[in-house]
């Protein structure tokens, strides 16, 4: 019992005896020794008597009391595995109690508290990635939580390695999104509606990051382009890309287009740092005819081709793509550059490299050398390589 409820009692007494008193006071004295009799009686009937009294008083309360108690212990759950679709997001940050209030909004789980108390004793309840969910209405939150664990009800996720052209990109996205080719091409060329950086030029090729996307179902093949284009800016903000260009003496879309270079030209990610030297080496050379770069994936690229090799018929190309006929970086980017290709351009290894071949391109081997002599050894490898691949 509450202090609150003892003042009440003791108050009630307190105000039966004040009234017994004032009784006794108007009587006669002939009657005193019954109405100490009475007095002491009802002294002993008093607490008894309150105490009934503030139960029909707080019964109600206690009811609501013991009720919400219950709901505590055993919150309110569906049973089974529901039924009818529906698509729910799981945001990035999302607690195990927001993500059971997302699922009782939705009307998935009847309540986020019989959620929260399934997941709790879930370890792998926090592992819950964010992105779109395809549940059912009216689950119980045990079946709710077995269905956001499994990776067959993730809906729209699309992951796109470093270094896909655009091209593929958009084929990629008309595969998995269900939303026609022609209107990611379309989208792709209206660039504005992207919100490209100023310094892209309008030129899509670079900017959409390779990354992890979860599309929301009903998305505009816009929409998704320009996603990719935001999440490269954050990717660029995070790197502080516009200060670092500028540290270097590059603008940041000369950057994009050397990281696309070196994420094309690259075996291994340790390789990044090296190629994006022997780049600079050769656009800074005091030799004139170094500052061609000749890169046979320039030239591949210009051409719609895919391989690692160009022919001689190749480099006959006229497009400004062509490194062989070319001096210095091409207009655009070649591919959609990773962040680890972006870092080695804005900070390269340091050596003297002015050539480098990937002579073993099944093990993603390549040799560097500032010697034009070994580098036709290293091209010689290359073709015996080829030639028994």
């Amino acid at each position: 019992m509450s202090d609150a409820d003892l003042d009440f009692l003791r108050q009630l007494a307190e105000r039966q005896r004040s009234a017994r008193a004032e009784q006794s006071g108007r009587g006669g004295r002939g009657h005193r020794g019954r109405r100490r009799k009475r007095t002491r009686r009802g002294r002993k009937l008093a607490p008894i008597i309150a105490i009934v009294f503030l139960i029909a008083v707080v019964g109600g309360g206690g009811y609501v009391g013991f009720t919400a108690l219950s709901g505590f212990i055993k919150p309110p759950d569906y049973s089974g595995d529901g039924a009818g679709p529906v698509t729910v997001q799981i945001q990035d940050g999302d607690s195990v109690r927001q993500m059971g209030l997302r699922l009782q909004q939705a009307d998935v789980v009847k309540s986020s508290s019989a959620f929260y108390k399934v997941a709790k004793d879930e370890p792998k309840a926090t592992s819950v990635q964010p992105g779109y969910y395809r549940l059912k209405l009216h689950m119980s939150a045990k079946s709710a939580l077995a269905l956001l664990l499994s990776p067959t009800s993730r809906t729209g996720r699309l992951t796109f390695p470093e270094g896909k052209r655009a091209a593929e990109v958009l084929s990629i996205l008309a595969k998995r999104t269900k939303i026609p080719l022609k209107d990611y091409q379309r989208a792709a060329q209206n660039t504005k509606a992207l919100g490209l950086p100023s310094y892209a030029h309008g030129r899509l090729e670079g900017y959409l990051y390779p990354f992890t996307y979860d599309p929301p179902p009903k998305a505009t093949a816009t929409q998704v382009l320009r996603a990719m284009v935001d999440q490269f800016k954050k990717a660029a903000g995070d790197l502080d890309l516009e200060t670092e260009a500028r540290r270097i003496h590059m603008s940041p879309h000369d950057v994009v287009v050397a990281a696309s270079l070196v994420q094309a030209e690259s075996g291994t990610a340790e390789d990044m740092p090296k190629v994006a030297r022997v780049i600079e080496n050769r656009l800074h050379s005091p030799q004139p005819w170094m500052h061609k770069l000749q890169l046979d994936s320039t030239v591949m690229y210009a051409l719609g081709k895919y391989g690692i090799v160009a022919s001689g018929n190749d480099l006959k190309s006229t497009s400004p793509y062509n490194t062989y006929a070319h001096a210095g970086l091409p207009p655009g980017a070649i591919s959609n550059p990773g962040e680890e290709a972006l870092r080695a351009v804005l900070k390269p290894a340091k050596g003297p490299w002015m050539y480098f071949v990937t002579t073993d391109p099944a093990r993603h081997i390549t040799k560097f050398t500032a010697s034009y002599s070994e580098f036709g050894k290293f091209r010689q490898e290359l073709q015996q390589n080829l030639r028994h691949g």
